[in-house]
Parts: structure tokens; C-alpha cells; sequence
């Protein structure tokens, strides 16, 4: 028997109304709405502890809801699980396989346990699924001898055993090097690029920024940001951007035209220009007599973006 060869019902690849989850009366997850687009690469951002790992856990039927409602590839869950789960691929909370067998009998072990795969083809799909990762060269190789983006690249082989429609990343590049991490985000690219629906869960903001297509933000349980990544970037607000050695000066004349968020960066000042144009900006600077070196107004990054929603810091590195 094999998984069929069609995405199941219309709709998101991954849709949630006013999903819920409370423990001891509190809510780790407060009534989110998510939408993923079919074909998107949608990157679930925020800090850690932020509710991610619980609302994937919902999603894929691991965790009862105590409110609310999700539905995975158009099927409501979890009582349409053993209909949607052969589509869905996941890796959650890290990889766990036996170190003493190698990429390959490991994989083995996990495709005889899966009741919809014909153990005729088992060889296939797993040769078939380690070349896709970029393993097939070390499949004779034990685990334990495999770096952290093997590791990772094997994780991800194993939820592609059988043809995904939606394959569910949560955190796939915590504690990987810069190399394991560029290893992870291009098999993402090639994958999506097939078609496949990928969500990743990353509390890493420069990683999501790369690839991905849509972005959600949590932070303390809700979904404070939903949408494409030029959608959200468009909706930040200018920031203005003032080179001068006299920033204390600076700061006192910005305020003074009724700019917000008026703070001091190295090097100058940063605030939001509001409705105040330009060049009324530069020539109160400079009747104030200060110097300014440079002036520019550019879009908001992301990060600031996220920042003013969730009112804490990303890691933007890795």
C-alpha cells in the first residue's frame, strides 16, 4: 500500500482557528490563527519559549488542543490523522536514531515500521532518500560518526521516505556550525522548489529571512504577525538615520520636531520620521548648528520589525 499520489483537500497547507492550549490554567498557546500557503516555505519565528514547539505538536495531532481548531492539508486533525499524516514529513525536537547502526539501517528500521510502505521498494526509497539529503555516499557510515548536518540531513531523509506534500522543520538548524546550517536551508530551497509545502520553526531570524516565502511571529503564545515576507517588511516604518558626532545635540532636535523612537545608535541617531519630511529634518539639524555627516531614510528591517512586536531580541545570528 502506498500514500496517495495527490494532496488531499482545498484549502492551506496548514490552517488553525483560535487554537488553544492551556497548562495549569495558563495558556502556552492563545488562540492563534495560522494560515500556510500550499508551496510556501513559512517560517514560524520567535524567541524561544514562545509556543512554537506546542502549536506544531497541535498541528500534527502529538498534543490535544484545549480549544480551537486545526486542519492539515485541507483534513481536519486530529481525527483525519491516519488519512493525513503519510503526506507530512516532521522533525521535531531533534533527530533520534540508534548510534551504533549506520544512516542507511537506520533508515531501514524506519521504513519497515511504516504500515503504507511497500517493503518491495524499501531500497529504493531509501537510496532515493539519501541521495536527496546528500548522504548516499556515507549510508554505510555509523551515526554516532556523522557531524551535526548529517545528522540533521538524516532526520530529514527519514521524514522523506515516502512523497510528502508538507514537510515540518522545528528548529532544523539548532546547534548546527555555519556549514551544517547552509547544508539545511539549500535542502529546504531544492525541496520547496519540488513543490513541497515546508514549515520551519527557527527562533533564528537571519536563517528565516533566507529562505523563506511567508513568516508567522509568536511571541508569549500569540501570533502577533502573519504573512508574505515583502507583505511584512512593507508594513515596517521608515526609520531616519542621522551621521553626526553631536548626538546628544541630535537627539534634543529630533524630539523637539516630534519624531518617535528617538535613540541613540554609534555614530548618531535613529528615530521614525513620522509625517516629518526630510528636509525640514536636515535643515532643523543643522540651524541647531549640528553637524550632520549623513542622513537617510530606508525602510525598517525585519528584525526591527519583530522587535516592536514582540518587545524582546532575536538571535539573528546562529
Amino acid at each position: 500500500m502506498t500514500a496517495p499520489p495527490l494532496a488531499l483537500g482545498p484549502g492551506p497547507a496548514i490552517e488553525t482557528r483560535a487554537l488553544t492550549k492551556l497548562f495549569r490554567g495558563k495558556p502556552a498557546v492563545d488562540g492563534i490563527a495560522l494560515s500556510v500557503p500550499r508551496g510556501s516555505v513559512y517560517g514560524f519565528l520567535g524567541p524561544n519559549g514562545s509556543g512554537k514547539t506546542t502549536t506544531i505538536r497541535m498541528v500534527l495531532g502529538l498534543v490535544r488542543p484545549s480549544s480551537g481548531t486545526g486542519r492539515l492539508l485541507g483534513e481536519p486533525m486530529p481525527g483525519a490523522a491516519r488519512r493525513v499524516l503519510p503526506r507530512v514529513g516532521s522533525l521535531v525536537e531533534g533527530p533520534a536514531f540508534h548510534p551504533y547502526l549506520s544512516g542507511r539501517r537506520n533508515l531501514d528500521r524506519l521504513d519497515c515500521a511504516d504500515l503504507t510502505a511497500d517493503p518491495r521498494t524499501s531500497r529504493h526509497r531509501v537510496d532515493a532518500a539519501l541521495d536527496r539529503v546528500g548522504l548516499l555516499a556515507a549510508a554505510a557510515k555509523r551515526y554516532r560518526a556523522y557531524s551535526l548536518g548529517m545528522r540533521q540531513r538524516l532526520a530529514i531523509a527519514a521524514a522523506l521516505l515516502m512523497p510528502r506534500d508538507l514537510l515540518v522543520l522545528d528548529e532544523p538548524t539548532n546547534g548546527l556550525d555555519p556549514q551544517g546550517t547552509r547544508e539545511v536551508r539549500h535542502l529546504v530551497s531544492d525541496l520547496a522548489s519540488d513543490g513541497t509545502t515546508v514549515f520551519v520553526s527557527s527562533h533564528l531570524l537571519a536563517e528565516v529571512e533566507q529562505m523563506c516565502t511567508h513568516l508567522g511571529v509568536m511571541s508569549e503564545g500569540r501570533l502577533v504577525a502573519q504573512g508574505p515576507v515583502a507583505e511584512l517588511r512593507g508594513g515596517a516604518p521608515p526609520v531616519a538615520l542621522v551621521r553626526t558626532d553631536q548626538v546628544q545635540e541630535a537627539v534634543r532636535v529630533l524630539v523637539g520636531l516630534g519624531l518617535g523612537g528617538v535613540e541613540p545608535v554609534p555614530g548618531g541617531v535613529r528615530a521614525d520620521p513620522g509625517g516629518v519630511e526630510p528636509e525640514k529634518i536636515v535643515a532643523a539639524l543643522v540651524a541647531n548648528g549640528v553637524g550632520v555627516r549623513e542622513f537617510t531614510v530606508s525602510s525598517r528591517s525585519l528584525e526591527d520589525l519583530f522587535v516592536s512586536l514582540t518587545g524582546e531580541g532575536f538571535d539573528v545570528g546562529g
